[in-house]
């Protein structure tokens, strides 16, 4: 590849960035991507979950407010139709 044909990657590599993937879209649809990304820096910084409580504790509220737990239930996470 030439430089310019890697200049050109980098910049649609670039532009891509500025939109929000399919993680980031589903984040957002929780209603809690900010408490999430705040949960998620505090593990970056500490590297310890136990050290984000605060943090855990508002992404919970933020999702039980939200319904989440309604709108993520699935068959396969239901203990009254899962076989033994």
């Amino acid at each position: 590849m030439t430089d310019k044909t890697d200049s050109i990657e980098h910049t649609a590599d670039t532009d891509n960035d500025d939109q929000p993937d399919e993680w980031d879209k589903r984040i957002i649809s929780t209603g809690c991507a900010e408490e999430n990304l705040k949960l998620q820096l505090c593990h970056y910084d500490t590297n310890d979950w136990r050290k984000c409580t605060q943090e855990m504790d508002a992404f919970r509220k933020c999702w039980d407010s939200h319904n989440n737990n309604l709108r993520t239930h699935t068959v396969d996470n239901d203990p009254e139709t899962t076989k033994l």
